[in-house]
């Protein structure tokens, strides 16, 4: 028991919390092999990284931590158009940034001619609808996504509606009655879990609401794990709690069990890997590496998907053999790191310095 307390003094300094922008990176990139082996596997049985599409839960439970640490106390002081000014700037530059890159590989997808057929009206009003986070389900032909210039933008849609929900309610919501919600909310998700047979939902026309029911949960059992002092102090280190965090993307796809395993995955070990990540130890040599995964996490999911279109077009037009497939898999995972990396020093970080001088000025 010595080796698993609450520290209430490392909520109070308000430091950051490495390890833990560490593994949102390294959730990032399991994000991004997943979604290219949907398209080179799609048997989810066959899979090696099936389970990863809960790292957005893990990304949601991070996000309600992160808001209370960072919002609870400051909320009354900056105001709420203030902290929607901030959430703004954060979040909707890259927003942007992923709906044009769409938009560039849609007309100019080297292997698929989908953009003729929808025409320039259509082709603008999904532009505007990903750009805008506007849900416009319409392209049938693929997979009838939410956004489909930029699917994951269907998370960055609930994760504005839970920070409307934080600066206007939750924040002033005693623990207590957080509790009560939060019970209210695993209620939701097994539903949820039951009826679509597992938790791979909220992306699409057809389980629209199924992002609402992952973020209820996964965000508000954020918030509480801060507001608990849920630290959890142990002597893992970066790379053990990488390995911890793996093993959830990497178990088995299974029809009978999948409700069960995603239910116990969301509501009870992201929670509890959060709170070990926030009182983990950072080693001597990996400040850096953390530092970098934490940094291009959010460029690196927001901009990977178009770019994922071209090579199911690429997949479909080409068949090539899986060896073939290894090969640019790989390839492209390194170069969409890199391409991350430039977008968020070249345009992300200038464009959020200026518009915050901006608010900082009005």
């Amino acid at each position: 028991m010595d080796a698993v307390q609450t520290d209430q003094t490392i909520l109070k300094t308000k430091q950051h919390f490495k390890i833990l922008d560490g593994l949102r990176g390294i959730a990032a990139i399991a994000v991004v092999i997943f979604h290219f082996m949907e398209f080179a596997v799609p048997d989810y049985k066959d899979n090696f990284i099936a389970h990863s599409y809960l790292a957005v839960d893990f990304f949601f439970c991070l996000s309600g931590f992160v808001i209370a640490y960072a919002y609870d106390s400051k909320v009354e002081h900056i105001g709420i158009l203030r902290f929607i000014q901030l959430r703004l700037i954060r979040l909707h530059v890259l927003v942007v940034i992923g709906a044009m890159l769409g938009l560039f590989t849609f007309i100019f997808d080297p292997f698929s001619n989908l953009y003729q057929g929808y025409g320039l009206g259509k082709t603008l009003l999904i532009f505007l609808s990903a750009a805008l986070l506007i849900p416009y389900p319409l392209v049938h032909e693929r997979y009838f996504n939410l956004f489909h210039l930029n699917p994951p933008t269907w998370s960055l849609f609930w994760e504005y509606i839970a920070n409307i929900f934080y600066v206007f309610i939750l924040y002033k919501v005693k623990n207590q009655l957080l509790w009560v919600f939060l019970v209210i909310a695993v209620l939701v998700l097994g539903y949820e879990a039951h009826h679509a047979g597992n938790l791979a939902v909220g992306w699409g026309g057809d389980n629209f609401f199924g992002g609402g029911a992952r973020i209820f949960y996964s965000f508000l059992a954020g918030m509480l794990v801060y507001r608990s002092n849920w630290i959890i102090k142990s002597p893992l280190g970066f790379i053990a709690m990488c390995i911890l965090l793996a093993a959830a993307f990497l178990i088995p796809f299974n029809d009978r069990f999948n409700p069960l395993i995603d239910l116990l995955v969301t509501i009870l070990y992201f929670p509890l890997l959060v709170a070990l990540g926030a009182g983990a130890v950072l080693q001597a040599g990996y400040e850096k590496i953390c530092r970098f995964l934490g940094d291009i996490s959010y460029p690196l999911y927001m901009i990977h998907y178009p770019f994922l279109w071209i090579f199911l077009s690429y997949v479909e037009m080409k068949k090539p053999q899986m060896n073939e497939l290894v090969l640019v898999i790989v390839i492209s995972l390194f170069l969409l790191i890199g391409l991350a990396y430039l977008i968020m020093v070249f345009l992300d970080q200038p464009i959020r310095k200026y518009f915050n001088a901006k608010i900082k000025k009005a």
